[in-house]
């Protein structure tokens, strides 16, 4: 399983920026309880989740999770075709700015992408991270 983030940066307070992660490897029935996410980690803070989206089959396919501190200003989405992942982040604000990961947790269930369920524990799989900056 590969993940590859891109699309960080640095931009001034009430701007936006679009995340893209390229997800590989997650076919296979071994695989078919996708969830997969954002994390964000803050130099002296703890990963926090940001947003995920269930790209499994069944139950809750196609259903989404965005944390409380960015609701309203962030949005995942996923494109089957060319197997990304997204975050549309507006209206920034400094506290908004740290290394963005991207994660996969392929045998988690619907339930790993829900609000009680979206921790980095349940993630197995990660990107290398992209930078954001807001100042």
């Amino acid at each position: 399983v590969q993940l590859v983030e891109s699309g960080g940066g640095s931009v001034q307070p009430g701007g936006s920026l679009k995340l893209s992660c390229s997800v590989s490897g997650l076919d296979g029935l071994e695989f078919s309880r996708n969830c997969v996410g954002w994390f964000r980690q803050a130099p002296g803070k703890e990963r926090e989740g940001v947003a995920g989206v269930y790209i499994g089959s069944g139950i809750g396919s196609g259903s989404t999770y965005v944390a409380d501190s960015v609701k309203g200003r962030f949005t995942v989405s996923q494109d089957p075709v060319r197997n990304t992942l997204y975050l549309q982040m507006n209206s920034l604000k400094p506290e908004d700015g740290a290394m963005y990961y991207c994660a996969a947790g392929p045998r988690g269930g619907w339930a790993l992408c829900s609000a009680a369920g979206f921790k980095s524990a349940g993630f197995p799989y990660w990107g290398q991270g992209t930078q954001v900056t807001v100042s």
